[in-house]
Parts: C-alpha cells; sequence; structure tokens
C-alpha cells in the first residue's frame, strides 16, 4: 500500500508535508473525527485528498464556495484523479448520471453544496455510495457565530446516521474559539483530534496608516516594494476607478471581480500571475484557491467588513516566507463608509418579506411552486423595477442564499442554446466524414432529444463527461459547426442565476428563518467593532490585537507592525530629544516653552521627553517651573 507521502509525490509533487498536515492525514486515517483550523495558505484541502487516495472508494467533500469546488475538481483531473462536483444549475436528469459515475465510475470525489443534502432523493443516492471520508470545509460556516453562517450546514450531522464509521474531517481557515465549539456540537464530532495551526504569521507585518491622501500613500508603498501586490476594494466601480489612477501613476494594473466574463477573469489573472501587471485590484470575489507565493504588499483600501475576511485575504501575502507587508489605509469616514456598506444595509425582516415575495412575483411563481426553477437574473433590473436599494436588496438575496432558499449564482455565465438546422440524415453523413467528431455529436443527440426541433440550453461540461471529452473539445466543435451552417447557436450573457430550492410560501417562508436573520445582524455589527477597534487601538501590538481575536496569547509584539515601528521610532526620537534637553540645561535652567523653541522639537515631544527625564531622576523641577540637572 502507498504511504501518504508516495501519493503526496506522486500527484502533488511534494517532498515532504507541512505542519499539521501528516498528523491530521494520520487522525483520518485511524479512522477518528477531525479538527483541522489552519490558516489561508496552510494546505487543508491536501489534509482529505491525500487519505481518500489511499483507500477504497469515494470521498466526499461539502464545501459552499462553487468557484473553490470546481477549481479544485478540475485541478484533481489535470492529475488524472476522477472528481465531480454537483454545482448549481445542473438538471436532475444530469445528476443522476453524475452518480451513476459516482457509484459505477470509480470515481475518488464527489464534491457537493450542504443544500444539496436537503434533497431527499440526492440523499438517498449518497447513502448507497462507498463513503471513505466525510469532509467539510469552511466548516465555521455551521457556527451561527461564524461570519458565514449557513443553517444548511446543520444538515451535515445526519450523515452520521448513515455512515457511523466513517470519519468527519471538518476544516477552517478562520475559527475563533466558541465558533470552534460550535462546530464540534453542531456536527456531532465524536471525541475529535483538533489540530490547530497557530494564525501567527511573523514574516507579515500588519500596518495601519491614517492618511486623508491614500492614492498618495498608496504610491509611496508601490515604489518602496516593488513586487506583486492586491489591494482590495469594497465594490465594482472602485475597481476599475483605482486600476485608473494607478495607470496614471505609470504603474501596471488589472481589476478581478465577479461581474467579469469567465475569459475576462483567466486574462486578468494570467497578466498578473505571469508578472505582466504589478498589482491587482479586486473585490473580495479574488483569492479562493489563488496561490502566488511572491505577493509582498495586501492593501485594502477600505475597512473589511469583519477580522475574519481581513486575516484571510492578508493572509495571501508572504506564502514564500519572505517579509510581507497588510496595509489597511484608513482615514476618519472610512468609519461612516464602512457603516454605511455592511451595517445600513442590512435587511430586516419586513424587507427580507417584501425582497421575497417580489422576487416570486418576478418570475411568476405561484404560491405552492418553484422548488428547483431555474433563471437568469440581473439585479440592476430587478431593483429598478420596484424601486428597491441594490446593495440592500443584495444582501436580503445573499441572506436568502444561505439559507438554502434560493441559490444565487454570483458568476459572470454565458448561457448557450443550440438547434441542427440541416436534417438528422445530414448529421449523419457528416459525422462520416469527421469520424473524429462522431462522439461528442453522438452524445450531444442522446442527451438533448428535441435539438432539431428547437433552441435547447445545454450544459457543455456534461457532454463534455459524456463524450470522454474536454469542455474547450466541446465548444470548438459548437463553433466550428456554427461556422459551417450545421446548428444555429445562441449566447447570452447574464449577471446571474437564481434556482429556487424551496417552493413558494412567502411568510411561512421568512418567519423560519427570521431568528437567524436577527443573529446575523448583531453579529455583523460587532464584527465591525472588532474591526474599528484593531485600527484605532494604538497601544497595542497589530499582531497581538489579531491573535487575540482568534483566541491565541502573543507574549512579545511582533517588532514588525505600525505600532511596533511607531514605538520604535519614538524611542529613537525620545532619547535624541532628550539629549538635546541635558545639553540646554548643563547651561542653565529652563522651563519648558523655552526648551522646545531652543530645540525646535515638536511640543509634544518634548514634554513626553521631559517626563520620561523626570521619571528617571535625571532631571528635576523647581517650584518656579523651570527644569534643572540633578
Amino acid at each position: 500500500m502507498n504511504t501518504a507521502v508516495d501519493i503526496l509525490q506522486k500527484y502533488w509533487k511534494h517532498d515532504a508535508f507541512r505542519s499539521p498536515q501528516e498528523e491530521i492525514i494520520a487522525s483520518v486515517l485511524e479512522g477518528k473525527d477531525t479538527l483541522a483550523l489552519m490558516p489561508t495558505g496552510g494546505g487543508k484541502s491536501i489534509c482529505f485528498q491525500v487519505p481518500a487516495m489511499m483507500q477504497e472508494g469515494i470521498c466526499l467533500v461539502i464545501s459552499p464556495l462553487i468557484a473553490l469546488m470546481r477549481d479544485q475538481v478540475q485541478n484533481l483531473q489535470n492529475k488524472g484523479i476522477k472528481a465531480i462536483a454537483l454545482t448549481g444549475g445542473i438538471h436532475q436528469d444530469e445528476i443522476i448520471d453524475l452518480l451513476d459515475n459516482c457509484q459505477f465510475g470509480n470515481y475518488k470525489f464527489l464534491y457537493l453544496s450542504p443544500e444539496r443534502l436537503q434533497n431527499d432523493w440526492i440523499l438517498e443516492r449518497i447513502k448507497n455510495l462507498p463513503i471513505n471520508l466525510i469532509a467539510i470545509d469552511e466548516a465555521h460556516c455551521v457556527s451561527q457565530w461564524g461570519h458565514d453562517f449557513r443553517p444548511a450546514y446543520l444538515k451535515i450531522a445526519k450523515l452520521k446516521e448513515y455512515f457511523p464509521k466513517v470519519p468527519f474531517l471538518a476544516l477552517t481557515a478562520s475559527a475563533t474559539p466558541r465558533v470552534k465549539e460550535d462546530i464540534i456540537l453542531q456536527l456531532q464530532l465524536d471525541n475529535p483530534q483538533t489540530f490547530s495551526k497557530s494564525f501567527y504569521r511573523d514574516n507579515i507585518a500588519y500596518m495601519v496608516f491614517e492618511t486623508e491622501d491614500k492614492l498618495n500613500l498608496l504610491q509611496q508603498i508601490l515604489h518602496k516594494n516593488s513586487q506583486s501586490s492586491i489591494i482590495y476594494v469594497t465594490n465594482r466601480k472602485a475597481c476599475s476607478d483605482t486600476v485608473y489612477q494607478l495607470e496614471n501613476l505609470g504603474f501596471k494594473a488589472t481589476y478581478y471581480h465577479g461581474g467579469l466574463s469567465y475569459k475576462d477573469k483567466e486574462n486578468h489573472m494570467k497578466l498578473w500571475m505571469e508578472e505582466k501587471v504589478q498589482v491587482m485590484v479586486a473585490t473580495n470575489a479574488f483569492g479562493m484557491g489563488i496561490d502566488k507565493a511572491n505577493v509582498k504588499t495586501i492593501i485594502h483600501l477600505h475597512l473589511p467588513q469583519n477580522l475574519e475576511n481581513y486575516y484571510q485575504e492578508s493572509g495571501r501575502a508572504g506564502r514564500n516566507g519572505d517579509k510581507a507587508f497588510a496595509v489597511i489605509l484608513n482615514n476618519p469616514s472610512d468609519i461612516l463608509h464602512a457603516e454605511a456598506q455592511f451595517i445600513s444595509v442590512l435587511p430586516d425582516k419586513a424587507f427580507l418579506n417584501l425582497v421575497f415575495t417580489k422576487l416570486c412575483n418576478y418570475f411568476k411563481i405561484a404560491y405552492g411552486e418553484g422548488i428547483d426553477e431555474q433563471f437568469s437574473f440581473n439585479l440592476n433590473q430587478f431593483c429598478g423595477k420596484y424601486n428597491f436599494p441594490i446593495l440592500k436588496t443584495y444582501n436580503a438575496l445573499q441572506f436568502l442564499d444561505r439559507q438554502g432558499v434560493i441559490t444565487l449564482s454570483q458568476e459572470f455565465s454565458e448561457k448557450i442554446s443550440i438547434q441542427f438546422i440541416i436534417p438528422s440524415k445530414e448529421v449523419i453523413r457528416y459525422m462520416s466524414l469527421n469520424p473524429n467528431d462522431e462522439e461528442i455529436l453522438l452524445t450531444l443527440l442522446r442527451t438533448y432529444p428535441g435539438i432539431y426541433d428547437m433552441q435547447t440550453p445545454f450544459n457543455p461540461q456534461i457532454i463534455a463527461k459524456k463524450s470522454n471529452s474536454t469542455e474547450n473539445t466541446v465548444l470548438s466543435l459548437l463553433q466550428k459547426l456554427k461556422e459551417k451552417d450545421i446548428i444555429e447557436m445562441i449566447s447570452k450573457n447574464n449577471d446571474a442565476t437564481i434556482t429556487f430550492n424551496e417552493i413558494r410560501e412567502d411568510e411561512h417562508t421568512i418567519n423560519r428563518i427570521s431568528k437567524h436573520l436577527i443573529a446575523q445582524n448583531k453579529l455583523k455589527v460587532e464584527q465591525l467593532q472588532a474591526v474599528l477597534y484593531y485600527c484605532k487601538d494604538t497601544k497595542t501590538c497589530k499582531n497581538k490585537l489579531l491573535m487575540r481575536y482568534f483566541g491565541e496569547t502573543l507574549k512579545k509584539d511582533c517588532g514588525i507592525c505600525s505600532h511596533c515601528i511607531s514605538k520604535t521610532k519614538k524611542t529613537t526620537k525620545t532619547s535624541e530629544i532628550s539629549e538635546k534637553i541635558i545639553e540646554l540645561l548643563k547651561i542653565q535652567d529652563f522651563n519648558s516653552r523655552d526648551i522646545q523653541k531652543l530645540s525646535k522639537f515638536p511640543k509634544d515631544d518634548v514634554i513626553f521627553a521631559l517626563q520620561n527625564l523626570l521619571e528617571n531622576d535625571t532631571i528635576s523641577i523647581k517650584s518656579n517651573n523651570l527644569y534643572s540637572l540633578k
């Protein structure tokens, strides 16, 4: 039998594990429930992928992140490992085919969202699979105290009934002590082995700078550190605006947000990954699955929503071990901006009910219907029709998504429909003349029998899998058929898609989930307060503040954060001023005003130095307020 290191070397081309990967894998292989808290970039996926490859059967991976699921499945497939993801927008007959593949096709990984477990028939199919490990990624989502609580995660514990001897591996990159306890409780982990990699990153200098002129300071930072950088902003417009400003200053920059097409995302990413641009300006849609080792600087141009997100985003710097910087640029108006961005736009129960009702009306869904129906969705058009505020509506939809009521795909997608416009006998003739295209065409005809009669939406991923081809090959063939006037192909871009996961019950639905809304709104206020405290506190090491938030104690100041640097500078300056004061007092006694005038140092700095000299018994102050050497 291959060892864990053998598997690591064969598929991942690494010679050794990072701590505590090997210990986590050993725990899983011993059949123990395991909780792993590993910061961003710690290599969480290795912890379930390696042990799954060492055993017979299939690993069930539960994750809320569609983009990350697709990314991991693609990476596994590139390594020759059979993996499948049941993402949103796949019709029931296609899901049946995919699950058949899992059962009979020797697949090693099945990725799905927790919401899929709410479908009884999917759960029944999963119960019959040879599951060897259940990995729960982003496990903090199971806790109401987590920054991304999803009630669908509460259903995961039910899998314990069907797989009592299969170990659970819960993974998260950001969990406070309260969340950690809740994960164990809600997932019903049985006496779990717990592994925590310290959140402390000794090579990252956490900086907070107050400035009225952010662009000027940004320019200085990027000139001083000319390696790869990421600038995080809070909205799409700020992405393009910031790139425009940086390019005018002579920097090479590009941007990334959820509204870009897949092709544009790939192109912009490639520019940055290949060092053709220095700066990536992005919303928090950027980062999942990105592993660029030499990122020198992460800059938050606006205040982050919570310290969990900030820690994950800043943790994308310095993965090569070199010194790196995580910077927040802050000014007094940012607090008002953050409260407007994150707090005032939180939907209450009444607004949530209104949005859900109008959403159902918008798509003409009758009461008691709508389950599994999917629609193209444009947020601006929807808000314009009902005169809703965009950000507050978006937050309401996101909440409905997290509660599993709907699935909101925020990825810019291209919906393709095709129809054959030549007779079937001509299609058969084409296949006989082009045998390389035959398998894909036969798969297409078997999967979509009505494709001669009407424009038929189709899924290139499904056709690629069924025909043992790739998605790019399928799309290239379709383009060729279109150019030869064999098919008519229509591509339509959508901002998003919405899938209804439940029947329409209006207030019934909202009443059931409103308690979570109240709790989450309260939590978001507390989390923003923690960010504001982190930025405002000028007396504590920034690394200490972060570690304290995540339940760790840092005994010594880090020595490299903005607080520690300012303290060092202040000590140096105080020493210089003290020497000047002593020189002056050797000549004669002076009051503080004269000392400040003669030394030419700022008044506050002189007073601070005088207090230090008094405390150290170097000088004394007379009754006439004159300072004198002792």
